[in-house]
C-alpha cells in the first residue's frame, strides 16, 4: 500500500468544491501566451523567476520532432552547461550531464514526477518523442526544496503536451542514412467535461559498424513507446488526469556476424538488452476562486530488463513509486507553498548467472515549505524541507534565490541551496561497468553525498523596432558563475578480484565555472551563441583532479532563418580537450548541422537534416576497443562515433 497511496483527495476535494467561483476565463487565456515555469509551481513567468530555470518551449519540441524524432538527446546536448554523455558503444546508453557533474546527481522529471534512477536511470531514458511534449524545463544546480534528494548538479523537468479545444493531429515519419525509421502520431482534443491526449511511436534501427572494426557503432534497435491520457473537468475549475505510458524495447550490440546471427568460434560477442517500461500516473488539480490550488500527484513504474551476452544474463526490476499533496496560496505579495511527498523505488533481481547485488528498496518522506516575497523590484524565493530516509536518516535542505530588476533591460539572480544523494550501485556512472562486477552497497559503512551549491548571474534584456513582418527584434544577454561541492562523494574502486564497490571519499567533488549565452531575433533570424567554462574536479585525488571527460571549454551556436514557407537554419560545436579515464589529453573537435523544412500547402512539413557535417568520430583518432574480437574492452567514448548521418522526414498536420 506504501507503494500506491489511493488518491482519495480527489473525490473529497472535487466534491467539496466543485461549487467554487470559477477562474476567470481571461486570465487563463493570457497564461497560456506567455512562458509559465511549471517546476516553480507558482505559475511565474519565466523572466521573474528567483530561479534560474531554462525553457525548451512547445516550438522547439515541433522543430526537434522533424529533426530527431526518436529522442530529446539532441536538443538537451544544444543548451549550455549541458552535456550529454554516451557511456556505452554497445548498449547506445547516455545520461544528462551538468555543469560538469556525473549523470547521476541530474534529477529527470516527467511532468514533475521522478521516474527514472538507480537501474531504471540508464537505457532509454532520452528517448522519450518530442512530438508528445509541451516543453522542457531545466534548473542548473541545487533544486531540493520541492524535489528532493538527487538534484544536486541540476533537474530536468519534462512536460507532457495538454489538450486544448482545437483537435490536434500530427503524424510524421522519418528515414536516417543510419537505416533509422520512425513513425509517431499524435493526437488531442479537449472537450467540455473531458479530454485526451494520445501519443504512438515506433522506432526500427538496424545495426551499423561505422567505422569497419568488426563491432556495432549503432545497435540494433526496435521500440514503440504509447502514452495515452484521460483529462477530467468535473468543474471549471478542478481537473483529473489518468494516464499509462508504455516503452518497449530491444537492442542488441556487438559483434556484427553476431548481431547478423552468423557466430563461429571467434566472433561471439553480444549484449542484448529487452527493457518493459510501464508507467501509471494520477494527477488531480482544484483551483480555488482567491486562485489557491490544491495538487496531488501519484505514479507507480515498473521496469523490467532482461541482459544477455555471451557470457551472462541477467533479469531484473525496478518499481518506482511517488506520490505527492501540495498546496499554492498567492498573498498580497507572496506566495507559499507547502506540501509533503512519499517517494522510492524497489530493486528485484529475478534471475541472473552473474550478479551479485541482492534486492534492496530506497525511500523518503519529505515535508517542504516555500516563501515567494514580491517586492517592488525585488523577488525573494526561501525554502526548506526535511527529507527522512529509509537507510540514512534525515537531511535538512534549505535553499534561498533572489531576482532583483534594476529597470526593464537589467537584472540579477541569485542563489545557494543544499541537496543530498543516496548510494545506489546502479545509478549512472561516467562509463558503465559490467554488471557482474557490481558489488552492493554496504549501507553500514556508507554515508549519503551531501552538496552545497551556489550561483549568481546577470541579465541584458532589449527590443528594439519591429522588422518588415511585424515582429520585434530583440537581444537577450545571460551572464553566469557557478559552484558546487559534494562532500562524502561515493566513488568507484576495484577490489583484488576486479569486482566494483563503492565508499566515500575523504575529500569533495568541486565543480566550478561561468556559463554565458546570447539569444537574438534580428529581422526573422533567430540566433544563439553560448560558452561554458567548467573546472570539474576530484579533489579526493592526490594528481589528476580534472574529472574524466569533462570539457573545460565548450562553445555552441545556432541561426534559423524563416523565409515564409521556407525555414533553414545551421549549428556549431566546438567541445574543447578532455581527460581520459588515465588522464591523457583528448583533441577538441567542431561538430556541426544543417536544416532545410518547406511547408507543402496547409498540413505537411518536410524536414532534410544533416548531423556532424564534418563526420568527426571518436574512431577516426583511436581505437574504440582493446583485446581481443572475442573479449574486447570498450574504451570511454567522449565524442560521436555515428559519423556522419542524413534524415528526412515528412509532418502531416491536421
Amino acid at each position: 500500500m506504501k507503494k500506491l497511496i489511493l488518491p482519495i483527495f480527489t473525490l473529497i476535494f472535487s466534491a467539496a468544491f466543485s461549487q467554487q467561483k470559477p477562474i476567470d476565463s481571461t486570465q487563463e487565456k493570457k497564461i497560456d501566451e506567455v512562458v509559465i515555469v511549471a517546476s516553480s509551481r507558482t505559475e511565474q513567468k519565466i523572466e521573474h523567476s528567483p530561479q534560474k530555470v531554462e525553457v525548451l518551449g512547445k516550438e522547439d519540441m515541433q522543430e526537434e520532432s522533424g529533426i530527431k524524432p526518436m529522442g530529446i538527446a539532441s536538443i538537451l546536448g544544444d543548451v549550455s552547461g549541458v552535456q550529454i554523455q554516451q557511456t556505452s558503444a554497445v548498449s547506445g546508453n547516455s545520461n544528462v550531464r551538468i555543469q560538469g557533474l556525473d549523470g547521476r546527481y541530474t534529477q529527470i522529471l516527467r511532468d514533475g514526477m521522478p521516474l527514472f534512477d538507480g537501474f531504471s536511470g540508464g537505457l532509454g531514458v532520452l528517448n522519450i518523442p518530442p512530438l508528445d511534449l509541451q516543453q522542457i524545463e531545466l534548473i542548473k544546480g541545487s533544486a531540493s526544496t520541492l524535489y528532493g534528494g538527487g538534484a544536486i548538479g541540476g533537474l530536468v523537468n519534462i512536460i507532457s503536451r495538454k489538450p486544448i479545444s482545437k483537435q490536434e493531429l500530427t503524424a510524421l515519419a522519418n528515414y536516417s542514412t543510419l537505416d533509422e525509421k520512425n513513425l509517431n502520431i499524435f493526437a488531442a482534443k479537449k472537450f467540455t467535461n473531458f479530454g485526451y491526449t494520445f501519443f504512438v511511436g515506433g522506432t526500427s534501427q538496424n545495426a551499423q559498424d561505422v567505422n569497419k572494426d568488426g563491432f556495432s557503432d549503432v545497435p540494433k534497435q526496435n521500440s514503440v513507446v504509447l502514452h495515452p491520457r484521460l483529462f477530467l473537468y468535473p468543474s471549471q475549475n478542478s481537473t483529473i488526469t489518468i494516464g499509462w505510458s508504455g516503452s518497449f524495447d530491444k537492442s542488441i550490440g556487438g559483434d556484427m556476424n553476431v548481431i547478423h546471427g552468423n557466430p563461429d568460434q571467434n566472433h561471439q560477442y553480444f549484449e542484448e538488452n529487452k527493457t518493459r517500461r510501464n508507467t501509471y500516473e494520477l494527477l488531480f488539480q482544484q483551483k480555488f476562486s482567491d486562485k489557491s490550488k490544491l495538487d496531488f500527484k501519484n505514479s507507480w513504474s515498473d521496469f523490467n530488463r532482461k541482459l544477455s551476452s555471451n557470457e551472462n544474463d541477467l533479469s531484473a526490476r525496478q518499481q518506482n513509486y511517488f506520490s505527492e499533496l501540495s498546496f499554492v496560496k498567492p498573498m498580497d505579495k507572496m506566495i507559499w507553498v507547502l506540501g509533503a511527498d512519499f517517494q522510492g523505488n524497489q530493486f528485484t533481481p529475478e534471475s541472473f548467472k552473474h550478479f551479485q547485488i541482492p534486492k534492496f528498496e530506497n525511500n523518503s518522506f519529505g515535508l517542504f515549505l516555500q516563501n515567494t516575497l514580491k517586492l517592488q523590484k525585488t523577488t525573494i524565493e526561501s525554502g526548506i524541507r526535511n527529507d527522512f530516509t529509509k537507510n540514512y536518516g534525515s537531511f535538512f535542505l534549505p535553499q534561498v534565490a533572489v531576482i532583483h530588476r534594476f529597470n526593464e533591460n537589467w537584472a540579477t539572480r541569485a542563489g545557494v541551496g543544499f541537496g543530498y544523494k543516496v548510494p545506489n550501485s546502479l545509478a549512472p556512472q561516467i562509463t558503465d561497468y559490467p554488471l557482474e562486477k557490481l558489488l552492493p552497497i554496504n549501507i553500514q559503512t556508507t554515508k549519503a553525498e551531501k552538496s552545497a551549491g551556489c550561483n549568481f548571474e546577470i541579465n541584458y534584456r532589449k527590443t528594439f523596432a519591429e522588422d518588415e513582418s511585424g515582429e520585434k527584434n530583440s537581444i537577450f544577454i545571460n551572464q553566469a558563475f557557478f559552484l558546487t561541492q559534494i562532500n562524502n562523494p561515493v566513488v568507484a574502486n576495484y577490489d583484488s578480484n576486479g569486482n566494483v564497490y563503492f565508499r566515500n571519499e575523504t575529500e569533495p567533488v568541486v565543480s566550478k565555472g561561468f556559463d554565458t549565452y546570447m539569444k537574438a531575433t534580428l529581422d526573422e533570424w533567430e540566433l544563439y551563441l553560448g560558452y561554458t567554462f567548467t573546472i570539474a574536479e576530484n579533489k579526493y585525488s592526490s594528481q589528476n583532479q580534472f574529472i574524466p571527460l569533462t570539457p573545460k571549454n565548450r562553445f555552441a551556436m545556432t541561426a534559423l532563418k524563416e523565409f515564409k514557407t521556407w525555414k533553414a537554419g545551421i549549428e556549431a560545436s566546438y567541445t574543447g580537450k578532455q581527460r581520459r579515464l588515465d588522464y591523457t589529453e583528448t583533441p577538441g573537435y567542431l561538430f556541426a548541422a544543417a536544416m532545410v523544412s518547406k511547408e507543402l500547402g496547409e498540413h505537411f512539413t518536410v524536414v532534410l537534416n544533416c548531423e556532424n557535417l564534418f563526420d568527426f568520430r571518436q574512431s577516426r583518432k583511436e581505437t574504440l576497443y582493446t583485446g581481443s574480437i572475442l573479449n574486447p574492452t570498450f574504451n570511454p567514448l567522449w565524442a560521436p562515433i555515428d559519423g556522419r548521418v542524413v534524415n528526412f522526414s515528412v509532418k502531416f498536420k491536421l
